[in-house]
């Protein structure tokens, strides 16, 4: 599915060369956006799985009622939230620090959820002069790019996640507090495991893709470790090949939003001695099927 520009009445819209991936220009999310409007946004988001909107110095308020545009609020229970602001996490990294960047590694957010959310939308606050891009994985072509022997196989599986190794007990994040500037919370909770399918169903697009991540998922129901962790390494492999990749360059006052429902993301490094600020929010979303 793909959309071009010239389909959009109020939208200047710009896809990447795949279609994964778009700019958006023409609007001004500071202010609510009539019914025809979020509706195009909404399509090319649809569309393209990743829309990046230059320009948009949004206040804390105006990006908490954009969201709320999109939909309601999701549930973010490993960060603790900004004072006086419980659905806005601040994504800090300053100068000093020398741990792999929050969300440096694939994954889509929260997908231990019963209920994953459906958006991640992200505001550029402070962008440092080098490094800080964010990588997004297309995992609807690499499941359509996969032969009907293997979709075969996985069309019956469901993947095992949980948050256990970023934030449990005994996770990597447990053992980096006193290292990072942002209030990570660590938490028993985190060990718990929730099965999705392995091949997830788009709600609104009805294409199929993979719901798996290296950060998340742990394991394939009803699989020993031995049979299932060959399987998703080679998944794991297959999505992040080149072909599906967008790599996505900041600038300050730009709104990004993505759909966990269909990609993974990876926030990589290469400004140490900068400091990196932005905000974030959630939509929820719907169980998987």
């Amino acid at each position: 599915m793909s959309v071009e520009v010239s389909d959009y009445a109020t939208l200047k819209v710009r896809p990447e060369a795949s279609g994964f991936g778009a700019e958006v220009t023409g609007l001004d999310l500071r202010k609510p956006l009539a019914d025809p409007v979020l509706a195009e946004v909404k399509a090319a988001w649809a569309a393209h799985g990743v829309l990046s909107f230059p320009d948009q110095p949004l206040s804390l308020d105006e990006l908490e009622a954009f969201t709320l545009q999109i939909g309601r609020f999701g549930d973010d229970p490993y960060v603790a939230p900004m004072p006086g602001r419980p659905n806005v996490l601040e994504v800090r990294r300053e100068p000093d620090e020398k741990l792999t960047p929050f969300g440096g590694n694939w994954h889509s957010d929260w997908s231990f959820q019963p209920q994953p959310p459906a958006a991640t939308i992200l505001r550029s606050e402070i962008i440092p002069p080098v490094g800080g891009d964010t990588l997004y994985c297309d995992a609807t072509r690499a499941y359509e790019a996969l032969d009907e022997a293997a979709k075969a196989r996985l069309a019956p599986l469901k993947a095992v996640h949980s948050a256990t190794r970023a934030y449990g007990p005994k996770s990597q994040y447990s053992r980096e507090l006193d290292q990072r500037s942002m209030p990570i919370i660590v938490s028993p909770e985190a060990d718990k495991t929730h099965a999705h399918p392995l091949v997830r169903t788009h709600p609104v697009t009805g294409r199929k893709a993979l719901f798996v991540s290296p950060v998340y998922t742990v394991g394939i129901e009803g699989m020993t470790p031995d049979q299932g962790d060959p399987l998703l390494g080679e998944l794991f492999k297959h999505l992040t090949q080149d072909t599906f990749i967008y790599r996505h360059v900041w600038s300050a006052g730009m709104v990004v939003i993505w759909d966990n429902r269909c990609t993974m993301h990876n926030a990589l490094g290469g400004y140490d001695g900068h400091r990196r600020v932005m905000h974030r929010t959630t939509v929820a979303g719907e169980t998987p099927v």
